[in-house]
């Protein structure tokens, strides 16, 4: 089957240099964008009902641009100034590299995991154990990462800045035949079962960001065709665009 019409679970891009409209010019073909989920900031009173006081901790881990946007805007409306010596623990040099939009960024106090894995900030944990640690989380979350740092005697404590909503497809959009589907959360993972609740794959290709994203669509019974992180494509646009050129090639 050669791949025409791929839904991508994300925002449709804001810059016109995105790998998505680069590979749809190259390969003929038609990306719809449509998030499963939206997130939505808590209000500085649901916040405090967690009885947590952000000051009372030295480092944050981020593991999205959602948490890094709505730690610092909640921040900012509950009027808590973060002091110059917090320390800031990022899934990804791209998310490290984000916080320059809240924060000046230095080395010293900005550190990122490799290969998008949190175990990999665990040596740089441990070279600072005067720090305490909070991490920024949606309210849909497992908490294997929080027992994963617990396992290193890393003791993180889990605050929730925003929710994750449900963002249905509408009827008109359930009605195009997509022949590949990518999902880049657990999360968007539940929200695409609930959209296709009588999906069966057969030729439809699934492409995936993440090992916990792989591993739902699994127990859900689908095979993961296209997956990203790997050594060899970093990005899900490098893993889509090896994809569509060997499926193009293919099938003429």
């Amino acid at each position: 089957m050669k791949v025409k019409n791929i839904l991508v679970s994300q925002p449709k891009p804001t810059s016109e240099k995105s790998p998505y409209f680069d590979m749809a010019a190259k390969y003929n073909v038609n990306f719809h964008f449509h998030q499963f989920i939206r997130i939505e900031e808590l209000t500085p009173k649901e916040f405090r009902a967690q009885h947590i006081n952000i000051l009372d901790y030295s480092a944050v881990i981020f593991n999205s641009r959602h948490g890094v946007d709505h730690f610092f805007h909640l921040c900012q409306e509950m009027r808590v100034a973060i002091p110059d010596t917090m320390h800031y623990y990022c899934i990804s040099e791209s998310i490290a590299n984000y916080l320059q939009k809240y924060i000046q960024y230095r080395k010293r106090k900005v550190f990122f995991a490799q290969n998008n894995r949190l175990e990999t900030l665990i040596p740089m944990m441990k070279r600072r154990p005067y720090d305490k640690f909070m991490m920024a989380m949606s309210d849909i979350h497992n908490d294997d990462d929080i027992q994963m740092f617990l396992k290193h005697k890393i003791v993180v404590q889990p605050c929730v800045f925003y929710r994750t909503v449900k963002n249905d497809l509408t009827e008109e959009q359930k009605q195009v035949d997509y022949d590949m589907y990518v999902l880049f959360t657990t999360t968007g993972v539940q929200a695409f079962f609930q959209n296709y609740p009588d999906f069966e794959q057969g030729e439809h290709i699934i492409a995936c960001f993440g090992q916990n994203t792989a591993q739902a669509l699994r127990e859900g019974g689908l095979v993961v065709n296209v997956e990203a992180p790997t050594p060899q494509y970093p990005s899900i646009t490098s893993a889509i665009d090896a994809f569509l050129k060997e499926n193009h090639k293919r099938v003429r």
